[in-house]
């Protein structure tokens, strides 16, 4: 991330700069002891993400400053002040300010907000990439759909993954459709994006098949990061699921086909033998004591999903 930090004390735009420097924040890539120092054609040159500017000014105030960067300045706003009154921090976040640090400086309370604002550029980031790549592959379609039929993307690969997820014991779990919706997205994705090599980050496929869930009216990032987070774990408790399923397979026949075929592909071996040691000492398997590799299932249940079709 890159800053630019505006306050009339030197010492702190030292300390503000020395903390981001330290903590790996970012770069702070300029400063200004004065609002009327910068303006929206300055921020954009630098590339600024981050703008931190005091509240109370010479010349022209942090408030006044805002409303003349709000049109043209597109990053992200924490207001600096040790005053507390509600009337001017209700003018701050009317124009977009949506961090507040107050005077004096405490270490952890920047670091704190600092990260928070990180991550939601980030979210946003990753939120605006998936909608560019969604409108692109909507756009071929559009322009395809006049030369040829277009196969639902669900047809192509949910009914081979929902036989997949039937044999292995997990249709019925709550994450199977969160799976299904996963397999939707890569199909998608992979349009633009061959998967030869490597599927796209977990925290991709969670975010993008959330908001397709949420629908398009979403006014609250948090609801985006809650669903990932939310799908995440039904995800997990599904695979889970899977390898206690194929793990009982094992325990009754080792030779059981669905046992010998699935069990090494979909998971790591010495897990599926834990829970079969577990099951044979009549001891209940655990979530907590395994390791669920989400990205090689999803990756395997893909790519089987594709050749069976």
């Amino acid at each position: 991330m890159r800053f630019f930090i505006v306050d009339d004390d030197e010492a702190i735009r030292s300390m503000l700069a020395e903390i981001i420097e330290d903590y790996d924040l970012g770069e702070v890539v300029g400063e200004a002891e004065n609002g009327a120092a910068i303006d929206g054609k300055l921020l954009t040159i630098k590339a600024v993400d981050i703008l931190l500017i005091d509240l109370l000014m010479p010349i022209r105030d942090g408030i006044q400053t805002v409303r003349e960067l709000t049109p043209t300045f597109h990053g992200k706003i924490i207001m600096l002040s040790q005053v507390e009154d509600k009337e001017m921090i209700g003018n701050a976040y009317s124009l977009g300010v949506h961090y507040y640090i107050t005077k004096p400086i405490n270490r952890l309370e920047v670091i704190s907000i600092i990260q928070n604002v990180t991550e939601h550029i980030r979210l946003q980031n990753v939120i605006c990439n998936i909608e560019k790549n969604l409108n692109v592959l909507s756009s071929e379609k559009i322009i395809h759909s006049n030369t040829a039929p277009v196969t639902p993307t669900k047809n192509i690969v949910s009914t081979s993954g929902q036989y997949l997820l039937a044999e292995l014991g997990m249709i019925g779990e709550s994450g199977s459709n969160d799976l299904l919706g996963m397999l939707d997205f890569l199909y998608q994705y992979e349009s633009e994006h061959p998967l030869e090599h490597e599927l796209p980050s977990l925290k991709e496929i969670f975010t993008s098949v959330a908001i397709k869930k949420l629908g398009a009216e979403i006014s609250d990032l948090n609801d985006i990061k809650k669903e990932s987070k939310a799908m995440e774990q039904r995800v997990r408790r599904t695979i889970f699921q899977g390898l206690t399923h194929l793990a009982s397979l094992g325990v009754t026949d080792y030779t059981n086909p669905s046992f010998e075929e699935y069990a090494p592909k979909f998971f790591d071996f010495t897990e599926v033998r834990k829970i079969m040691l577990n099951l044979q000492n009549n001891s209940k398997p655990s979530i907590g004591n395994t390791h669920i590799n989400i990205k090689k299932f999803v990756r395997v249940l893909f790519l089987e999903s594709k050749k069976r079709h």
